[in-house]
């Protein structure tokens, strides 16, 4: 055995990403202690020097020269004659160095020493990491894929640390392939098996909010504050900001010139709708502005039930809802009252009239498609399906195969709307059972 596989390993460690040099000193001159102490029983007359920079470690053991014949403890003292021998200079009361040599503990305990190690070593890294993500939490961080599962993708991190992205953390229209870098928020640091392992996001609130706090310098020098964010990951978010200098306008400030501050945080979440309000205590007013663009007339605010009724003219109520119901719940968790929108003058009607404002529909239906239903009186979802698909191909500039293809995006949203309140009327039906008496 040379100067051995511990020794060889050092250049291993010395490069540890997460354990400063002191640590390491530390860690090495334990094992090395251990090591000793199984030997010689006592270890308080050898010196560890430890260099983690170059990988040397060197062992002396220090001996006090004595009369030849009044050795007592061939560990800590020597003879003079023995001493002369390493330099012939010595006297007595003086102190020899002698180097141990590893070789010397036997192969079987310096690769049981070298296993210690490593396993000192390993724990300290998770220890390390654990702490570090720990202090990261709510934090963004951009990391790279690693692996693409069918629940979730694993993920390295600059220093090799493992992330996971789990597919309830996703947006809906994610899709990473490996190699890909992606943003998230460090959502939670849990311990499996005394192990870390860091769990990212990007649905939650967090995340929304530390890309506005990059992206608007007003919120990163608190001179704007986030109140409330809701979101539904990947189609709207409602975010609620305030700002402590009169002089300056929070909307503005994060919306940017024509939009240049939220658009990048729009792409990022891949074209999620963001709603920036102002924030007010008048609960009347935030109900407003949480269901715009939509229009409200009048409000019916209910404080025990939690329930808020707001009325809305016809051709309101579909902003109010917005497509799949998005706005309304999202206004709903924005005020923490239950909201339910009717037609002014009709107590309960809004089933009767909903319908949904093309513009909901921009993610799957091309602007200019849009615009030219527009330019023939079609504004909203039901108004295009009340004319034939003759008459659409006759009054507008579309093709066959697009006016086929809208017709069949407008009527799903309307089948989905459909077939939950058949489930919910199948749910609220009281049992029958037969009577054969």
């Amino acid at each position: 055995m040379n100067s051995l596989e511990l020794i060889d390993s050092f250049s291993e460690f010395k490069s540890l990403k997460n354990i400063d040099r002191s640590t390491m000193m530390k860690v090495l001159e334990d094992v090395f202690r251990t090591l000793l102490k199984k030997k010689y029983g006592d270890t308080d007359n050898f010196d560890i020097i430890v260099n983690t920079d170059k990988g040397d470690l060197e062992i002396w053991q220090r001996r006090e020269i004595v009369e030849n014949g009044e050795v007592e403890n061939d560990i800590t003292q020597i003879a003079i004659s023995d001493a002369q021998k390493i330099q012939d200079d010595f006297e007595i009361g003086e102190e020899t160095y002698e180097k141990i040599e590893l070789e010397s503990f036997g192969r079987r305990s310096v690769l049981a020493a070298r296993q210690t190690l490593v396993s000192r070593i390993m724990d300290l890294e998770k220890d390390e990491t654990y702490k570090k993500y720990k202090d990261r939490i709510g934090d963004i961080i951009s990391a790279e894929v690693y692996q693409v599962w069918k629940k979730e993708i694993l993920l390295l991190d600059e220093e090799g640390n493992e992330l996971l992205l789990p597919k309830s953390e996703q947006i809906r229209t994610d899709f990473y392939k490996k190699g890909e870098t992606l943003r998230a928020v460090v959502k939670r640091v849990d311990m499996r098996n005394a192990s870390p392992v860091i769990i990212l996001s990007r649905t939650d609130a967090a995340f929304l909010a530390k890309l506005l706090e990059q992206e608007v310098p007003e919120i990163f020098d608190g001179l704007i504050v986030i109140k409330n964010i809701v979101r539904e990951p990947g189609e709207k978010a409602k975010v609620v900001v305030e700002s402590f200098d009169d002089r300056i306008d929070p909307v503005g400030a994060c919306v940017g010139v024509k939009g240049s501050r939220i658009h990048g945080i729009v792409r990022e979440l891949r074209n999620e709708n963001i709603d920036i309000l102002n924030h007010t205590t008048n609960l009347s007013l935030m109900v407003q502005r949480a269901l715009a663009p939509a229009k409200i007339l009048s409000l019916d605010i209910n404080h025990d039930k939690k329930r808020i009724a707001a009325y809305l003219d016809p051709d309101q109520i579909s902003l109010a809802i917005g497509k799949r119901g998005v706005n309304i719940k999202l206004a709903s968790k924005l005020v923490g009252f239950e909201i339910d929108v009717y037609r002014e003058n009709d107590d309960h009607s809004e089933e009767e009239t909903f319908d949904i404002d093309l513009e909901e529909f921009a993610d799957e239906i091309d602007q200019w498609m849009i615009d030219e239903l527009k330019k023939i009186g079609c504004d909203t979802a039901r108004s295009v399906l009340a004319l034939s698909h003759d008459e659409l191909v006759r009054r507008t500039d579309l093709e066959e195969e697009q006016v086929e293809d809208i017709l069949k995006i407008l009527n799903a949203e309307f089948e989905d709307e459909s077939a939950e309140e058949a489930s919910e009327e199948v749910a609220d039906a009281p049992e029958t059972t037969e009577d054969n008496g």
